[in-house]
């Protein structure tokens, strides 16, 4: 693996000297690409415009990057920034890359969860409304960040577009989706303490990252394994909730439909600036779950449904 990983690393710099021009762009794309960004900006987007798409979307992207996380915990792939300096293989001659606050994610580096989860979701998107352009740009913005090799962006994204194809095919019901989180929840915290049990430090890519990483404040609790854990976990406990409340959906017509979305969208934007406190960790993690549960819930039923009562009585 070290002359893939150096060829990637001499690649990154390729990309980086000969792109710099566009070096806005390319945050932009890696930006939208965050798995997060999937939770907060395609499933509502996608829901008010086709209400399954926008389920497969918040269904696929929750379990992809569930399944990206196990990958991860089992691969043990090393990220581009970390490994230029652990590797010692560039004393002499150090690469001329630079690092951007998105760089600096703590979790191991393969496969890449933004290509993965990028994929899967936009596998939906296309087999539903035809568009394929983000999915091919995102996947060079990785390696131009210095956030994963180009193979660990290769092997995220044909995972992604397969686990898009199978996942797409059906989603389950309100009430299994209810225990399904549940499930989720309970047996990666199994598998996480089984793996340690048998002398495996999955927490190993954490002081690399603090220690590689050229900005301290880039470090954030937010892009640790437990949080894609938690976030996933949540967001499927919500849409569960959503659909045992309304399984159907509000029915609205094409302006309230645009007006639920931009509410929607507003609602998610302050959620995500809630500020939550690191410490304890125990804390942070619950109420990140918290907020995950939410998203669908206010997507789905709450603002709709306040946007159909008010609509419903001016017509009266």
């Amino acid at each position: 693996m070290e002359a893939v990983y150096t060829q990637g690393i001499w690649m990154a710099e390729s990309l980086q000297q000969k792109t710099s021009n566009h070096r806005n762009l390319w945050l932009t794309i890696t930006l939208f690409g965050d798995p997060k960004a999937a939770f907060l900006l395609v499933f509502p987007f996608t829901y008010f415009i086709s209400r399954p798409t926008g389920v497969k979307v918040l269904w696929v992207a929750a379990i992809s990057e569930w399944l990206n996380l196990v990958f991860k915990w089992m691969l043990f792939g090393e990220r581009p920034f970390w490994w230029i300096g652990e590797s010692h293989l560039f004393d002499n001659k150090q690469p001329n890359v630079q690092q951007f606050p998105s760089t600096c994610e703590t979790g191991p580096g393969s496969p890449s969860g933004h290509a993965m989860v990028t994929a899967a979701i936009w596998w939906v998107i296309v087999s539903t409304l035809g568009s394929f352009l983000y999915s091919r740009t995102h996947r060079t913005s990785e390696i131009f960040i210095l956030a994963h090799f180009p193979h660990q962006v290769v092997a995220g994204s044909i995972a992604g577009v397969i686990l898009g194809i199978v996942l797409s095919r059906r989603v389950p019901g309100g009430r299994s989706l209810v225990f399904l989180s549940v499930g989720l929840l309970l047996g990666t915290l199994i598998l996480h303490n089984g793996l340690q049990r048998l002398g495996l430090n999955l927490s190993w890519s954490i002081p690399l990252a603090k220690k590689w990483c050229s900005h301290a404040e880039w470090i954030r609790l937010d892009t640790a394994p437990f949080s894609a854990l938690t976030r996933d976990c949540g967001a499927l406990l919500g849409l569960g909730l959503a659909q045992r409340w309304k399984p159907g959906g509000w029915p609205l017509s094409r302006a309230p439909k645009a007006l639920s979305l931009a509410i929607s969208s507003m609602g998610l934007y302050h959620i995500n600036r809630l500020p939550l406190p690191v410490q304890p960790q125990g804390l942070f993690y619950g109420l990140f779950f918290l907020k995950f549960v939410i998203v669908p819930l206010l997507v789905v039923v709450l603002v709709p449904g306040l946007i159909h009562l008010f609509t419903h009585r001016k017509k009266e």
